[in-house]
């Protein structure tokens, strides 16, 4: 994924992640998540517009409250197992009030439904979140691309 040469226990680590503590891993994902958004909506192509309008629009309160979209964000994303797409989520639930309790619930939903392979993504998901909590990090702006 980070498109680079690893090292020895380098697998424990999320693309591009050095072994800095969490809360300078939430900093430097927060900054470069809104960097390279800016940068990518600066382009005229109305797909990428639309589509990110469109992942905005989703994780809107409805007949699902945010909180619950959130979760659900979070747990696909375990599945998925995409380490940028945990950290948001992750961020985003303790925005919408999502509680350390709750938030183990979803990381052991992703696990049951992930399997095994969802452990490594899990470490890094309670690292990121550890960061939020001691306040040393900052989240990013919830489902705004631009």
């Amino acid at each position: 994924m980070n498109g680079g040469a690893s090292g020895p226990g380098d697998e424990d680590r999320a693309p591009g992640e050095s072994s800095a503590s969490g809360d300078s891993r939430a900093a430097e994902f927060s900054a470069y998540r809104k960097r390279m958004n800016e940068r990518i909506l600066a382009e005229p192509n109305q797909v990428v517009r639309r589509f990110f309008a469109l992942d905005t629009q989703t994780y809107q309160p409805g007949a699902l409250d945010l909180k619950t979209k959130e979760l659900l964000g979070l747990v696909a994303s375990m599945v998925l197992r995409c380490d940028d797409c945990i950290s948001y989520h992750v961020a985003q639930c303790r925005q919408a009030g999502v509680s350390r309790e709750e938030m183990f619930e979803a990381f052991s939903v992703g696990l049951v439904v992930g399997g095994s392979i969802v452990i490594p993504h899990m470490r890094r998901a309670v690292e990121f979140l550890d960061g939020l909590e001691q306040g040393q990090a900052q989240a990013p702006t919830a489902h705004e691309h631009g």
